[in-house]
């Protein structure tokens, strides 16, 4: 038997099924103080969501632990390489909740050319703004993917069935998958600016990508459709907060050369008090892009499989980091 610490919350399935394995699971939340004076002591695996920070400082003070298990997509949140150097196993659950992100991200587009946050803001507020909030169509526009993994590649299926064009930038993604979903592939970042009215961010966060959506490269955008239609610049990102610098959007949205945005991540989080509040043509999610029902079974029940498989002497299904 193994001992197993869940410190975000997990499915009720998947803790049954870890329980049902053999092994005890101990869900309970630690503050960094706690993580850093060795809460983890003890435990064979830890799995984490967005919340928990495993720094090198904690797994430092984790002795005994073998394995982080992410319970999303990304890692930033964990010091990958003090996990290697620890001789600690990191691992994922990469696909688990791409469908739920890609709905999200579209759900923010359409919210965004179609003014529904507004005109629901405006009703609350007893006016009736009809004339006001004429929106534009998706069909006929570019879509700008920063990034090409899997999110991004579902957002493109549903943008080409909407009648979007679609644009990416992406240094890893071999060029004959773009090809085969119908996507160009462009080795500059800055084209995708300067031609796509309609930019959506997919990539992870890293010292390459912070701030990789800034001030100059929003001023390329253009606000005229492929179509012709001067439909506004729109920019939504549900990947991870950092990429896009808010200061930027903000001026942006100010000065009107982002007709809107939408944000599902922040650089800090909980948001607490952000000038991006304030402005009519922003709308935010609290880093829901996961939460839905089913993403939360398919990512604790994947978590717990691989889990079980790497305290059976296996490998789990997603390993991000050397060892």
């Amino acid at each position: 038997m193994a001992r197993i610490a869940v410190t975000d919350g997990m499915a009720e399935a998947a803790v049954t099924r870890l329980e049902e394995a053999g092994h005890e699971v101990v869900l309970a939340h630690h503050s960094v103080q706690d993580l850093e004076e060795g809460a983890l002591i003890g435990f064979d695996a830890v799995v984490v969501r967005s919340a928990t920070k495993m720094t090198a400082g904690v797994i430092a003070a984790s002795q005994g632990l073998r394995l982080i298990g992410r319970a999303g997509v990304g890692v930033d949140n964990i010091d990958l390489a003090a996990a290697s150097a620890a001789g600690i196993v990191v691992c994922n659950t990469p696909g688990a909740s791409t469908g739920s992100v890609v709905e999200l991200t579209i759900g923010h587009l359409l919210a965004s050319v179609r003014h529904i946050c507004i005109g629901d803001r405006n009703l609350r507020a007893g006016e009736w703004s009809k004339k006001d909030l004429t929106g534009t169509e998706l069909a006929g526009k570019r879509l700008g993917l920063i990034g090409f993994g899997r999110i991004a590649q579902g957002v493109g299926r549903v943008a080409q069935a909407l009648g979007m064009e679609l644009h990416s930038f992406d240094p890893y993604i071999p060029v004959e998958i773009a090809e085969a979903a119908g996507c160009m592939l462009h080795d500059d970042i800055d084209d995708i600016f300067s031609i796509c009215t309609h930019i959506t961010v997919h990539c992870n966060l890293t010292d390459e990508t912070h701030h990789l959506v800034n001030e100059a490269r929003l001023n390329l955008m253009t606000g005229v459709g492929a179509d012709g239609i001067p439909c506004g610049n729109h920019l939504v990102s549900c990947a991870r907060g950092g990429i896009v610098s808010e200061d930027s959007v903000a001026s942006a949205l100010q000065s009107g050369q982002l007709a809107s945005a939408a944000l599902d991540v922040f650089e800090k989080e909980p948001v607490g008090d952000s000038p991006l509040l304030s402005l009519p043509n922003f709308h935010g999610t609290p880093h829901i892009g996961a939460a839905t029902l089913e993403a939360q079974s398919r990512v604790g029940l994947q978590m717990a499989d691989s889990v079980i498989s790497f305290l059976s002497g296996g490998e789990p299904a997603s390993v991000v980091n050397p060892n």
